[in-house]
C-alpha cells in the first residue's frame, strides 16, 4: 500500500468557552493486524451527513529513511521573486563563495566564520518553560485576558486526548491518525501519535462553523496494524485505541530542526546559541540509549532583506550542522512583524523529516509572523506540524510583544510542545542580565539556563519511547 497523502481542512473559527470534559474513556480494541479493505483510512460507517466545502491543503508523510549526507541548502530571496522560488545549493562555505562571486558580490559579503561573531553580553541565559496542555485551564484564562489581539484565532476549548498502545499496553509511536465526519472515508483532520502514543485533538479548530456532529470517527495505523474507534463530543475525555502491533524501540531517532529568527534584533541571541551549541548537541547524543541524530537548520529574515527563508536540510554530521549555524548573522528586518510564516512553511513542509523519528522544532525569534502576507499562515502550518507528527518548543527573546506570545504559545500548544521564554534580573530590562523576571503573561515556572532546559525537552520526549 502506497503511503497516503494527508489532506485536512482549515477553517477560522471564534473562541468559545472551555468545555467541560468527563473523566470516562472509550478503549477501542484492534482488528486482526491487516490492510483495511477499500484503502487507508476505512469508511466510518455511520449516516451521512451534509457536505462540506473546504481548502485542503496537501502534504507527503515523513518518509526519509536517513540523513547520512551533507546539508544541501535551499534559500528563498528576500527581495522579487515568490516565497516559493527558492534555489537550491549543496555544500559549506566554498559554494557560498562560489555563488557569489558568480553575481560578482564582494568576497567581505561572504558569511563570517563562528570565530567572528559578536561575543554574547551575558554568558548565560535563562529562560522559563510553560506547559499550556498541562494546565490547560489557565491557558484558557490567557487567552480569555488576551482576547481581541490581531492573531488567526483557532478555537482549541474543547479538546480530548487520544491514546494509542499496543496489545502491552506500551504508547505507540508514530501512529497515523485520521479524524473523519460520517460516513465519510477522507478526513477533516490527520495526527499523528507522539512519543508518549498521545495526540490532543481540538474539533472545533478543524471542522467549519456551525459544524456540531455529535460524534466523530477515529482511524488508527502503525504499519499493518490498524483500529477505530469513535469520539462521542462532550461525554468522554479521552479516547484510547489499541493495537495489536508490538512498540519496542531498540534506538531512539531524533529529527531536530534549530529554527531562527536571523533579523538585525536577534544578533545577541544568535551569538549565545552559536556558544552553546557544542556542549547541547554533546549532552543530546549522551542521553539515554544514545540517540540517532539528525540536525537540521531554517534561518528566516523578512521581504526586502538577502534572504527570506535560508534552510539547510538534516544531516548527522554534526561540524556541518555547526558550520551552517556560525555562518548565520543577524541583519535586516526593520518593522516588527519577519517572515515567520513562511519559515514554518519550509520547516514543516520542505525538511526531510524520517519516519519513526521524535520530530523536535525549537524556535527562537522575537518577533510574531506578518500577518498581512499573502501566502502560508501559521495557523495551517501548525495544523500540518501535528499531521506529521512534528513537535514545535517556541523560545520567545527579548522583546517578544504580546501578539508574539499568544501566537507562539498557539503553536506550542497545538503541537502539545512547550513554550520557552527568556528570563531577567528586572522583567522590564533584557540588558539586566540573566535572573527569574520575564514580561510575559505566565504563572508558576521555574528558571534554569537556556541550554539545560533544551536538553531536558529533548530528553524528556525521547524517554517516553517503549524501550527493548
Amino acid at each position: 500500500m502506497g503511503a497516503p497523502r494527508f489532506m485536512f481542512f482549515s477553517t477560522l473559527a471564534p473562541a468559545t468557552a472551555a468545555l467541560a470534559l468527563l473523566a470516562a474513556c472509550a478503549l477501542a480494541d484492534a482488528p486482526s493486524a491487516q490492510a483495511a479493505p477499500g484503502g487507508w483510512p476505512p469508511a466510518w460507517n455511520e449516516p451521512p451527513a451534509q457536505a462540506q466545502d473546504f481548502t485542503q491543503p496537501q502534504f507527503e508523510p515523513p518518509s526519509a529513511s536517513h540523513c547520512h549526507r551533507a546539508p544541501s541548502t535551499r534559500e528563498v530571496p528576500g527581495g522579487g521573486g515568490g516565497w516559493n522560488e527558492g534555489r537550491l545549493r549543496r555544500g559549506g562555505v566554498a559554494d557560498d563563495r562560489a555563488e557569489m562571486a558568480a553575481k560578482s558580490i564582494a568576497p567581505s559579503a561572504a558569511p563570517a566564520p563562528m570565530q567572528s561573531a559578536p561575543a554574547p553580553r551575558h554568558e548565560v541565559v535563562t529562560a522559563g518553560m510553560v506547559d499550556d496542555n498541562a494546565d490547560f485551564g489557565e491557558y484558557l484564562a490567557y487567552r480569555q485576558r488576551n482576547a481581541g489581539l490581531p492573531v488567526r484565532e483557532r478555537d482549541i476549548a474543547e479538546r480530548y486526548l487520544l491514546e494509542v498502545t499496543d496489545a502491552a499496553g506500551r504508547p505507540v509511536h508514530d501512529a497515523e491518525v485520521a479524524v473523519q465526519r460520517a460516513g465519510r472515508a477522507e478526513p477533516v483532520m490527520w495526527a499523528r501519535t507522539d512519543t508518549a502514543g498521545r495526540v490532543w485533538l481540538h474539533p472545533r479548530a478543524f471542522l467549519a462553523p456551525g459544524v456540531d456532529d455529535a460524534a466523530l470517527g477515529i482511524a488508527v495505523r502503525k504499519g499493518s496494524a490498524w483500529s477505530r474507534a469513535t469520539l462521542v463530543r462532550g461525554e468522554r475525555a479521552a479516547v484510547q485505541v489499541r493495537l495489536g502491533q508490538a512498540s519496542v524501540v531498540q534506538r531512539p531517532r531524533l529529527d531536530l530542526v534549530f529554527l531562527i529568527d536571523a533579523t538585525g534584533s536577534m544578533g545577541d541571541e544568535i551569538a549565545k546559541l552559536k556558544a552553546s551549541m557544542q556542549a547541547m548537541s554533546q549532552q543530546i547524543s549522551r542521553l539515554p540509549g544514545q540517540p540517532d541524530i539528525c540536525y537540521g537548520l531554517v534561518a528566516y529574515r523578512d521581504r526586502g532583506d538577502a534572504f527570506l527563508t535560508r534552510a539547510h536540510d538534516f544531516t548527522d554530521e554534526l561540524v556541518a550542522f555547526q558550520g551552517a549555524l556560525a555562518r548565520v548573522q543577524a541583519g535586516g528586518g526593520g518593522d516588527m512583524p519577519e517572515a515567520l510564516n513562511e519559515a514554518l512553511h519550509e520547516t514543516v513542509h520542505r525538511m526531510s523529516w524520517r519516519s519513526d523519528a521524535a520530530r523536535l522544532v525549537v524556535l527562537v525569534a522575537d518577533a510574531p509572523p506578518h500577518l498581512d502576507y499573502g501566502g502560508p499562515q501559521y495557523d495551517v502550518a501548525m495544523q500540518a506540524a501535528l499531521a506529521k507528527g512534528i513537535k514545535l518548543f517556541a523560545v520567545g527573546a527579548s522583546g517578544l510583544d504580546p501578539v508574539g506570545e499568544y501566537i507562539y504559545r498557539q503553536i506550542a500548544q497545538y503541537t502539545a510542545g512547550r513554550f520557552v521564554f527568556l528570563t531577567y534580573k528586572d522583567a522590564s530590562d533584557p540588558g539586566s542580565g540573566p535572573g527569574t523576571q520575564t514580561p510575559h503573561d505566565v504563572r508558576g515556572y521555574s528558571v534554569q539556563t537556556l541550554d539545560r532546559l533544551i536538553v531536558k525537552l529533548v530528553g524528556d520526549e525521547l524517554a517516553r519511547l517503549p524501550r527493548g
